[in-house]
């Protein structure tokens, strides 16, 4: 019951309420108006209240020199001024604690719903087959090397190898890859991933808590918890403020024979600037970052960005768009021009459900080029497929479709694949009567702004890490285009983590920018982590610090050159109102201020630290 009312007390309405009755006791003697109670007596028991609760149950419960802290001290300056009948003094310390409390919170509020949305996506039932029969079972029931079927469009519902079948597997969830995997037996296959065509038999590996994805949400769940709150600056100092204070106050009083003079000094050492200094340069921040489609999540984030050294990029859907096109139709001798290539291939996967098909299909209705009908159509999972097409027989498919077809595949072709295969792009034969006529290429698309992002940041003396799940080849060669030198590749979930946390050790405080599903661990080890919010995962975007919503990575260095000003605005503001605290002191020392003359001296410090704040709002962060 008595937090339920402290809670309602330091809510921002009866908050509200105390600085309107502090206005009350401040203006209506100036037109000599008196009551019978002193309007400041309300502000002191609204606000009050909850510092004495938090003071008192710091004083219990925390451990060592933390018992002491900020609040302490300003519920010792609001009995003080309450002894010598200066209620306006009391209710002006108090609230001012109270409504930088308040600030506080609203940066640091978080939504956490992302492990909940990880979970989701654990598979809750499997096929398995047993004496020759398909049972459907829970997935928790399923046991190491049980074997179980998984049909096209189904979840894989645990680690396994694959036994029988052929298929093209989506892991983007685990890896991140923009691309499906072709798998065949004896590869392996993760739990969570979908199976996009054939049926397969896999023998289960790892199951239950052992599973892929399990490991992914418990990396979440630790992260998370490693997660400290933000801890306000004033109480880091409280440990020596107290004392201090308190020693000021007694030699001043029992010096000067004056007990006003010793509250006095009680009442400007009150730390209400320093409290107000981080939550109002943040909440200003985070406006200005929000105007700019940047949703940045909690003041700590925005503190620790300002610090930041390192920052990591995933590939797919980050550094580039995430999605497949064509970008090279290559013609072999004196066949057909490109643009025919590129129909006859279109209109043979019309029928296609493969991405690299559909891409091609529609690079072709793009172009405003019509799809010839087809007959015939066959498709090999995990390799290609043959239609017929105008008359004519076609194959498009990999180096292994067309061998075991009887094309013959020259030196110059293979040559020009391993050169595709160099750029980090898929590509697909295109056979017509048993000749190869060309090759289709596919690729992502890196965002054209990525390489001026890398630039930017190296010039704020940031360096830029590539972390990503695609192979080694593909990874080195988006890197190159974007500029950055440091490649990791062929990075499962835990190996990002494990790739960050050595950076961490080496290189100093570390950012992730992601947008996938894989990337929610990395997000959260990171001191901070980025997420591509428009196209990226609900997953990513919750377990991630700050997120830019509209997918536009230029707005990176953006981010950083406002949380470097952030952290120099708080600096600036702390060390401004320290120097008014020490003036403000000496001048109570000296008997110039009274206990009412003080407090309004302390109120203009932290107005002063919260227009210093507010002058982030619409501050210019031109390049």
């Amino acid at each position: 019951m008595l937090k339920k009312i402290n809670d309602i007390l330091a809510g921002m309405p009866m908050t509200l309420v105390g600085g309107a009755f502090l206005i009350l006791s401040f203006v209506l003697p100036k037109f000599g108006i008196k009551l019978l109670i002193d309007p400041a007596w309300v502000t002191v028991v609204i606000s009050g209240i909850p510092l004495l609760y938090l003071a008192l149950w710091r004083v219990v419960y925390n451990p060592g020199i933390s018992k002491i802290s900020s609040a302490l001290l300003i519920v010792i300056a609001m009995f003080g001024a309450i002894g010598i009948g200066d209620l306006f003094a009391a209710g002006e310390v108090v609230f001012i604690m109270a409504f930088g409390a308040l600030l506080e919170e609203m940066t640091t509020n978080r939504a956490k719903k992302g492990l909940k949305n990880l979970i989701s996506l654990a598979p809750v039932q499997g096929r398995k087959l047993e004496n020759g029969k398909e049972l459907m079972i829970p997935a928790e029931k399923i046991s190491r090397d049980d074997i179980l079927r998984v049909l096209p469009g189904e979840t894989i519902p645990v680690d396994g190898i694959i036994i029988e079948g052929e298929t093209s597997v989506d892991q983007s969830i685990m890896t991140g890859e923009s691309l499906p995997v072709d798998k065949g037996v004896k590869d392996e296959v993760f739990c969570g991933t979908l199976n996009r065509f054939g049926a397969i038999d896999i023998k289960a590996t790892n199951v239950g808590q052992d599973s892929s994805l399990q490991k992914l949400i418990r990396m979440v769940q630790e992260a998370e918890n490693k997660q400290a709150p933000m801890q306000r600056i004033a109480d880091k100092f409280a440990s020596w403020l107290v004392p201090v204070a308190l020693i000021i106050a007694i030699v001043t009083g029992f010096a000067t024979g004056n007990i006003v003079r010793a509250v006095t000094v009680l009442v400007v050492f009150c730390p209400c600037a320093l409290v107000l200094a981080t939550p109002t340069a943040i909440m200003a921040a985070i406006g200005q970052a929000t105007k700019h489609g940047v949703i940045i999540k909690s003041g700590e984030a925005l503190e620790k960005m300002g610090k930041v050294d390192t920052i990591t990029f995933d590939k797919t859907g980050t550094l580039t768009y995430g999605k497949l096109q064509v970008s090279d139709v290559i013609s072999f001798n004196d066949n057909p021009d490109n643009e025919y290539i590129l129909l006859m291939a279109a209109s043979a996967e019309a029928k296609s459900e493969h991405p690299l098909g559909k891409a091609i299909v529609n690079d072709v209705i793009s172009k405003k080029m019509n799809i010839i009908p087809s007959s015939a159509f066959k498709m090999t999972t995990g390799k290609g497929i043959e239609a017929v097409v105008a008359d004519k027989k076609m194959l498009c498919g990999n180096e292994k479709f067309l061998r075991e077809n009887g094309i013959e595949i020259n030196k110059s072709v293979s040559d020009t694949i391993a050169k595709l295969h160099m750029e980090g792009k898929a590509a697909i034969l295109v056979v017509q009567e048993g000749k190869c006529i060309g090759i289709i290429a596919l690729s992502d698309v890196i965002r054209p702004e990525a390489k001026a992002v890398v630039e930017k940041l190296s010039k704020l003396g940031t360096k830029s890490v590539l972390l990503t799940g695609d192979n080694k080849r593909t990874a080195e060669y988006f890197a190159s285009k974007a500029g950055i030198s440091e490649v990791y590749a062929e990075l499962l979930p835990d190996k990002k983590v494990e790739t960050i946390q050595n950076l961490q050790y080496s290189a100093g405080k570390v950012c992730m920018i992601g947008d996938g599903v894989n990337d929610a661990p990395a997000l959260k080890v990171a001191e901070v982590g980025v997420a591509m919010g428009n196209m990226g995962s609900d997953i990513a975007v919750d377990a991630a610090d700050i997120a830019l919503m509209s997918d536009d990575i230029s707005k990176v260095p953006y981010l950083k050159r406002l949380s470097n000003a952030t952290v120099k605005t708080i600096k600036l503001s702390i060390t401004m109102s320290m120097l008014i605290n020490f003036v403000a002191i000496l001048l109570s020392v000296t008997g110039i201020l009274n206990p009412t003359t003080g407090a309004l001296v302390h109120n203009a410090g932290s107005c002063f630290v919260v227009l210093i704040a507010a002058l982030l709002y619409d501050r210019k962060f031109d390049d």
